[in-house]
């Protein structure tokens, strides 16, 4: 049961708060996997429907879908931390969240059809991992390690392994496109780490074990850093031996101005984690998008 704010008159449907559960703002991290799977797979020429049909799965539909089921399944803890948001505050009321959360989840599974055996099942591994971290019994949100590693392959490697599954001229993706979608799946779980950081005092009080509340701030900063600069290492080492040696300087290169701002972020993690997301990050993606283009005719 949603608990209302004093005094709150539960109101009719408003479209726009749907818009709103879908976070829309969210949507570019798997976009941009899936452009990178796109690329390496070499697939992007005169594919263009195909490409567009995958840009919106990984964004609008599959990330969307997520957002929504997350939405539904913690709408007693924002009624307590963030009653404005769409489900507290009545905007969508009783059980359209679940409904919504139902529907989306369906029209991405039947939209992903046309992306053949790994495209389709790209989508709809990432569809049961979105329920999986936020609904129960599994909820794996509430461990650090397991949430975030789910997050992570649903956002960076399962959109990547969509997009590679547009070459239709193989049975599957490339073995170093695979490689690459799963070394930086890995590495996004310290990305999802930093957006814990955030909300530690919350997740303390409702039992969420995000990694900064199970191993303490320090402890859990150094793992987020280990996690995306040990990924981005074992890529340059991987580039090289694939005879892409100008493409893993590029990483090296990238990876050394990570290096750099994550000395400020370890310092302080609690006070520059959002800095270090918003200016570090990118500089990950990046590196993403050079080791896509690197192996786009290796096959």
């Amino acid at each position: 049961m949603v608990v209302m704010p004093t005094g709150h008159v539960p109101a009719a449907l408003q479209p726009g708060a749907l818009l709103q559960l879908l976070k829309p703002i969210t949507w570019f991290p798997p976009m941009w996997a899936f452009a990178c799977g796109v690329v390496a797979s070499g697939a992007h020429r005169g594919a263009w429907p195909r490409d567009l049909l995958g840009l919106i799965l990984a964004g609008p539909l599959v990330c969307g879908a997520s957002q929504v089921v997350n939405d539904w399944f913690d709408r007693d803890v924002d009624a307590i931390n963030e009653p404005d948001r769409p489900i507290p505050s009545g905007r969508v009321p009783g059980r359209w969240g679940l409904w919504f959360a139902i529907g989306w989840t369906a029209l991405a599974a039947v939209a992903a059809l046309p992306l053949g055996r790994w495209g389709f099942g790209a989508v709809v591994l990432a569809l049961a991992l979105a329920w999986a971290y936020s609904a129960p019994p599994l909820r794996l949100k509430r461990n650090g390690w397991w949430g975030n590693a789910s997050v992570g392959l649903s956002y960076e490697g399962l959109a990547w392994i969509t997009g590679a599954s547009l070459l239709v001229a193989t049975p599957r993706p490339a073995p170093t496109s695979l490689a690459l979608a799963l070394l930086y799946s890995i590495g996004a779980h310290g990305i999802m780490t930093l957006n814990d950081f955030k909300a530690i005092d919350g997740d303390r009080r409702m039992g969420i074990g995000s990694l900064p509340v199970r191993l303490g701030v320090d402890r859990a900063a150094l793992v987020a850093s280990v996690a995306m600069g040990g990924v981005q290492i074992a890529v340059i080492a991987l580039l090289i031996a694939w005879g892409h040696p100008r493409a893993a300087a590029a990483v090296g290169v990238l990876l050394l101005v990570q290096v750099t701002m994550m000395r400020r972020f370890l310092r302080d993690p609690r006070a520059h984690a959002l800095w270090y997301s918003a200016a570090g990050v990118p500089f990950y993606v990046a590196g993403m998008m050079v080791s896509a283009v690197a192996v786009r005719s290796a096959g």
